[in-house]
């Protein structure tokens, strides 16, 4: 074979690969460069998507990919503070239970199609279709009347005031009528190639390997200023560290472990790596599935609290780059209840419940046992790392007061499709991702356990349904806060779930990628991604996606 032909083949390989090749290791990623257009942005993500369309698919894959795809009619602001993204105006009525939308004018698809208020009453139809499998209804339902006075008005009106409103519609993703109108939405071809009005559309998508989104001409927002915005699917953590520090991807979410350790210990990396550090709006838990034993007993649930031990998670698995839980909400904001904490780490209380409960260990083989079966069950979780630290020191914890908890780790899709969606599972190591207001209604109320809604571990609180009712209702601030804290205080008590810890968002982006604020704003360093800018001297040499 001669030189040539094995160069060629060589530098085949590493586009197929990593898709562009190295840059130059002497160029200064510290020089100011004006903003310009063009250029590719590669991340890694550790799941690949189900389909394209969030209200189906609900997980955080399909959200990242699709909210540069689709538009909502509001959106919030880097000070978190609602403004129009679709919607140019909004106006409340004086009961509090009309809102009207006025669209901007002369918006377009992504296929050059007309993008009108008939566009939003079509997905508000579909996301309160009863047919529809999704999560996020329940919102949207409480709407008594939906119209289209004109091609730039949608109006909703709400039988009683609904104070998540506005939030609800920053949280819809629009979908095109004209391709859309007669589909079944949870089967249709649309999900795998959507047409959406945001910044970016659907390029490619390669199964198991990437998704290519490039810029859309016609965004209702205006254009982007990077080209092309490609995902690759990594699930291994270790794996887009390697990519990484080989330039072979831009951006990824560091563990603790790369960026405590190995960084600090890198110069050459922090010379071309910008690092970042933020409290987001997620946490980690424990979930048990209540509609089977012994999770249907409350003394259970909390020996297994007492027994996990939060703070040796956050030291251990999140080198202290995490906060404790003791609520469902982002710790520090007027929702969390001041009054509450974690179940302390208590051994000697967790083994006096699962005794109360009739568990003693009767064989003696060191596991509790009751009517001559042992206390034993088993932990599911994803491909992620944290997520399998945690679950193997959880393991531990609960091996030394009698309990015999199994682990298994499954890939995204069939963990969410086989498992999740079905209620097949004892326990879940999971993470939720909240909205900025309060309202958990989807993920907590009674109503909301269908397969394929949050409400997946079964609870059923008849106090909990009331203060998720009435705090959906109550628009005094000062009255919505206790309603939540009462909410978060009987939920920790009931421990339906063990909070584990709030971990540090820790994004590595590359230093080739300009125009990200820092220090981030409190809607994250993320708010401006479509002004964010690669300078030509910076850029790989780029080929096609394709």
């Amino acid at each position: 074979m001669s030189f040539t032909r094995l160069l060629c083949l060589t530098l085949l390989t590493l586009l197929a690969g990593c898709g562009e090749p190295q840059q130059d290791p002497n160029v200064d990623y510290d020089q100011v460069y004006p903003a310009v257009d063009g250029g590719n942005m590669i991340n890694a993500m550790t799941g690949e998507p189900s389909g394209l369309i969030p209200m189906i698919a609900g997980e955080s894959a399909a959200s990242a990919i699709a909210s540069n795809i689709f538009n909502s009619l509001l959106k919030y602001d880097k000070n978190l503070e609602l403004e129009g993204e679709l919607a140019e105006s909004w106006t409340i009525s004086p009961d509090h239970r009309t809102i009207t939308f006025k669209l901007k004018p002369d918006m377009k698809w992504a296929d050059g199609q007309p993008l009108t208020s008939a566009d939003v009453l079509f997905t508000w139809k579909l996301v309160t279709d009863e047919n529809t499998r999704t999560p996020y209804g329940s919102d949207y339902k409480l709407v008594i009347k939906a119209e289209t006075p004109d091609t730039r008005t949608f109006r909703v009106s709400y039988q009683e005031p609904y104070a998540p409103a506005l939030d609800t519609w920053a949280g819809l993703q629009i979908l095109p009528k004209h391709l859309l109108e007669g589909q079944d939405i949870n089967t249709t071809a649309f999900a795998r190639n959507p047409v959406g009005s945001h910044y970016y559309k659907l390029e490619q998508w390669r199964n198991g390997e990437r998704i290519s989104l490039i810029r859309n001409p016609l965004a209702t927002q205006g254009e982007a200023r990077i080209e092309r915005l490609v995902s690759r699917f990594i699930p291994d953590a270790a794996s887009q560290f390697l990519e990484l520090m080989a330039d072979n991807i831009d951006t990824m979410n560091l563990n603790p472990i790369q960026y405590a350790r190995i960084f600090p210990s890198r110069p050459d990396l922090t010379q071309k790596i910008g690092l970042y550090k933020e409290l987001g709006n997620s946490y980690t838990y424990l979930g048990f599935n209540l509609k089977r034993k012994p999770f249907d007993d409350i003394r259970i649930r909390q020996a297994i609290n007492y027994a996990i031990n939060k703070q040796e998670l956050i030291d251990g698995v999140l080198l202290g780059l995490g906060e404790p839980v003791s609520s469902p909400y982002k710790p520090g904001t007027r929702w969390t209840n001041p009054e509450l904490q974690p179940y302390p780490y208590d051994a000697q209380k967790a083994i006096a419940l699962l005794k109360e409960a009739g568990y003693a260990d009767h064989d003696g083989d060191g596991i509790l046992d009751k009517d001559g079966k042992p206390l034993t069950f088993e932990m599911l979780t994803n491909q992620n790392k944290q997520r399998e630290m945690s679950a193997v020191l959880i393991q531990r914890r609960l091996k030394e007061i009698g309990i015999d908890a199994r682990i298994r780790v499954l890939e995204w899709a069939s963990f969410i499709g086989r498992f999740i969606k079905t209620g097949e599972f004892d326990a879940v190591v999971l993470g939720w991702s909240l909205s900025l207001d309060p309202d958990q209604y989807s993920i907590w109320h009674s109503s909301q356990q269908a397969p394929g809604q949050f409400n997946f571990i079964g609870y059923n609180n008849p106090q909990v349904d009331r203060l998720l009712e009435q705090g959906r209702l109550e628009l005094d601030i000062e009255k919505r806060t206790k309603i939540y804290h009462e909410f978060a205080r009987l939920l920790l008590e009931d421990s339906p779930i063990v909070y584990l810890y709030a971990g540090y968002g820790l994004p590595a982006i590359h230093k080739r990628i300009k125009g990200i604020d820092d220090p981030a704003p409190p809607a994250g360093i993320g708010h401006n991604s479509h002004e964010w800018y690669i300078p030509q001297p910076l850029r790989r040499l780029e080929i096609s996606a394709q």
